[in-house]
């Protein structure tokens, strides 16, 4: 049974940062037909938020990533607290008292020596005399994981053979002192007992996925397959980790992108294959290939979103955006003629309300001073009513026959003096949704 889970701290909104490992997980999930799993990393509780959580739920909803449970971290303290024990008793967890300063110093002295900077494991050389006058004087320490500082291989399913020496990594800090468990051991203890089958995460995992391996091998004999997809950077190549707080799920939806653009656009990027608009998960579930992924940083553009958005609206029907026609104000007898006629010429549904104002209001005509005369003349001849799909091309005919222009000269100034706009819908069908396009120019000529 394929199974995987998306594991986000609830310590703020989702960015398109940890969108791309949950889409990348749902959709491994979706096409083998197993059990998607929201599991929410909320064991610190000082920065964990409940708003957060929500949020969470929230913007999955929206991109449609539904999930067959949830699971929460906090409720599972004594399934941790029991690997631990377990740890301890292998010889594998231990004790350390060294202050945050006094790492720095070390740190600072091996890359001095030209040395990697690794615990020194200096902790394992103290006596029990010792531990306790380190407690009296210090406080309970943080227990750490003792890597076999052997080397570590396993299969990436999208980086190939990868094989990390684990003499080059510290012991991973697993318990802090008052006693929060951190990410590394609650992970590796859910994904075991949750039997997930998959985990696929950012290449900044890669050197954690090793010393993980080494503590899964200690508490059982199950492996899940790890992948790392390569990190965003912004689209000149540049780190896109200081521009996420502005790259949040919910900003980008309320600017207009829709869920399948996005979803679109991250399920193909960064791979062999091209961004293609697809019209539900399932289809994009069944396209999905982990293979077809590369380890090199990827270039995202949020601006490439927006024609992907443009593209997806021009597939729906009027009932499919009713809300929004209503929410502006379009009646229900011109919901489809309307939609019909604008449905190829917005970007995101924000544009809708701007050409229903212009077909029910008006707006400011564009006219050039040398289009003055031009223009007066030729809504001299407009009907005043009774606009059908054959007005335009009758009066745009009367016009030419009138001032002999013809081609964009005829048509533009037009087109700028009844919408305000150098672009548009085509005018044939936009005229008779225009509710007073004389009206639309008076006192502009």
């Amino acid at each position: 049974m394929t199974t995987t889970r998306f594991a986000p701290s609830p310590t703020g909104y989702l960015h398109i940062g940890n969108m791309r490992p949950a889409l990348m997980n749902y959709l491994v999930t979706r096409k083998a037909g197993g059990t998607f799993i929201l599991r929410i990393d909320d064991t610190d509780p000082e920065r964990s938020k409940e708003e957060y959580v929500e949020a969470i739920k929230e913007d999955l909803t929206w991109l449609g990533l539904t999930w067959d449970r949830i699971e929460r971290q906090s409720e599972r303290l004594e399934r941790y607290d029991a690997a631990a024990e377990k740890l301890r008793d292998m010889g594998l967890l231990y004790e350390c008292f060294e202050t945050p300063t006094e790492l720095d110093l070390k740190r600072k002295k091996q890359l001095n020596m030209g040395k990697p900077p690794v615990y020194d494991r200096a902790a394992l050389d103290l006596s029990d005399d010792e531990k306790s006058a380190l407690r009296a004087e210090r406080g309970a320490g943080h227990w750490r994981f003792k890597l076999d500082q052997k080397r570590v291989e396993w299969r990436d399913g999208i980086l190939g053979d990868i094989s990390i020496d684990t003499a080059s990594v510290s012991d991973p800090v697993l318990i802090r002192g008052d006693g929060q468990y951190l990410y590394t051991l609650a992970s590796v203890v859910d994904d075991l007992e949750m039997g997930i089958s998959h985990v696929v995460r950012g290449s900044d995992h890669v050197t954690n996925t090793a010393t993980q391996i080494q503590m899964m091998k200690a508490l059982s004999d199950k492996l899940p397959n790890f992948a790392h997809h390569s990190l965003l950077t912004g689209p000149n190549g540049e780190a896109l980790s200081k521009r996420l707080g502005t790259l949040a799920l919910r900003d980008l939806r309320e600017k207009g992108v829709v869920a399948e653009a996005l979803i679109s656009q991250m399920a193909r990027l960064g791979s062999s294959q091209p961004v293609e608009l697809r019209k539900n998960l399932q289809e994009t579930a069944d396209g999905f290939d982990l293979g077809h992924f590369g380890s090199a940083p990827t270039k995202f553009d949020a601006d490439e979103l927006f024609p992907l958005t443009a593209r997806h609206l021009q597939t729906l029907e009027a009932e499919d955006v009713q809300s929004t026609l209503r929410a502006v104000g379009v009646p229900s007898d011109l919901e489809q003629p309307f939609w019909s006629v604008i449905r190829e010429n917005i970007t995101t549904l924000h544009d809708v309300a701007l050409w229903w104002d212009i077909c029910k209001n008006g707006t400011k005509p564009l006219i050039a001073p040398e289009d003055q005369d031009f223009v007066k003349l030729a809504f001299s001849l407009l009907p005043n009513e009774n606009f059908t799909a054959d007005t335009w091309g009758l009066w745009t005919q009367e016009v030419k026959s009138e001032t002999g222009r013809k081609g964009k000269a005829l048509f533009m100034p037009l087109r700028k003096a009844l919408t305000g706009q150098e672009r548009g819908p085509d005018m044939g069908a936009l005229l008779p949704l225009l509710q007073n396009p004389k009206g639309f120019i008076d006192g502009s000529l």
